[in-house]
């Protein structure tokens, strides 16, 4: 069945049949007037402004996007490192201009390649015979999070000699690790350390033939001080040797108040200085005098005892019989012990005053030197 057209009256208002009355022609001729002239007004205003805003929310957007891609990227980079290059051993100071850096205990310097999850050299494969760049950083270089830098932190903290200087590091600027290990046996600074901003310098190393394709991370050493060569004509000597002069020891300056009263009293080298502070300790603290604080008493005569000495003994027999009962001292008149009836005791095992000497042990002991 069809649907019933709804009558005159039923199921619609009067409104909706009464017929509808456009605007006048001059009604929109005036609204797109207003309209045009509110744009005028507003344009160059809210334009410029919103362009502002637009852009600075884009850029902070991009700002944030850019930083959090770079954190992801370094994480990444940190995780997939699985080579790493290290120096093996710390550097031997003072160091000096045109002297040749060494490792502690004089030994070489050295780089190796390792393993970043087993913390051991890389033996084998391509990069363990990669070629290694040795280059000066600045002494205050770290990553941002301790030892996390990326290549381009590296490159840039690289410090290059002062315009009108020679090449800062001369020597074996390049090494070639073999079984991942790199001996480093001839490297100097021409270049002290005071002009730069740490006024400290490091050496760090850094793989330039990877074969690998994945980055390996450059090493670098602890921050040194380098002086110029001619600091080392006044430097200490560690250990000190017994023909050494006595200013070679710590705390007594070459020409200074301390070394002019023991040459006055004939200390003139290290072993002079042993043997009066093992014959008569008491003297040779009258010389210094009150002016050396007790703390610097006590590092020199701990300087002064890491002195090496050879391992002759000599025997004191003030009585001079056949049987040889007397003091065993070495060259420097430290007693080592006694010898009585055919017997040696050694100095651990006697008493204070046993150990205190004798006068006569000095003209002796002048006698044998």
């Amino acid at each position: 069945m069809s649907e019933k057209r709804p009558q005159r009256g039923e199921g619609c208002s009067s409104d909706d049949l009464r017929p509808r009355k456009l605007p006048s022609f001059k009604r929109v001729v005036l609204d797109a007037l207003n309209l045009h002239r509110f744009q005028q007004l507003t344009g160059p205003v809210l334009e410029p402004l919103i362009r502002r805003v637009v852009k600075e929310e884009v850029d902070l957007a991009l700002r944030k996007y850019s930083t959090n891609m770079k954190r992801n990227c370094v994480t990444n980079t940190h995780c997939s490192e699985s080579r790493t290059l290290q120096f093996l051993n710390a550097i031997s100071i003072p160091v000096f201009t045109g002297t040749r850096i060494e490792g502690e205990g004089c030994n070489n310097l050295a780089v190796a390649l390792f393993d970043a999850h087993t913390r051991k050299v890389v033996s084998c494969g391509p990069e363990s015979s990669g070629k290694v760049e040795i280059v000066v950083l600045e002494g205050d270089f770290d990553g941002d999070e301790g030892d996390n830098w990326t290549s381009e932190d590296f490159k840039n903290n690289i410090v290059r000699e002062r315009e009108g200087k020679k090449s800062l590091l001369t020597g074996d600027t390049f090494v070639i690790l073999k079984d991942g290990i790199a001996p480093i046996e001839d490297i100097s600074l021409t270049d002290n350390s005071s002009w730069t901003r740490s006024r400290k310098f490091r050496l760090g190393a850094r793989l330039i033939e990877n074969t690998g394709g994945a980055r390996v991370k450059e090493a670098k050493s602890e921050a040194f001080v380098v002086r110029d060569h001619r600091g080392e004509l006044y430097k200490k000597h560690h250990p000190p040797s017994l023909s050494d002069e006595v200013w070679r020891l710590e705390k007594i300056g070459k020409d200074g108040a301390f070394h002019k009263r023991l040459r006055k009293e004939r200390v003139n080298t290290v072993q002079d200085f042993l043997c009066l502070l093992f014959l008569d300790p008491t003297r040779l603290r009258s010389i210094l005098g009150s002016g050396m604080p007790p703390k610097m008493w006590d590092v020199m005569v701990e300087h002064a005892r890491t002195c090496v000495l050879d391992k002759k003994l000599y025997l004191y027999d003030a009585s001079q019989s056949q049987q040889q009962n007397g003091v065993v001292f070495n060259l420097v008149g430290q007693v080592m012990g006694t010898f009585s009836n055919g017997q040696y005791i050694s100095a651990d095992n006697l008493s204070e005053p046993q150990k205190a000497g004798s006068p006569y042990l000095l003209t002796l002991l002048v006698n044998v030197a």
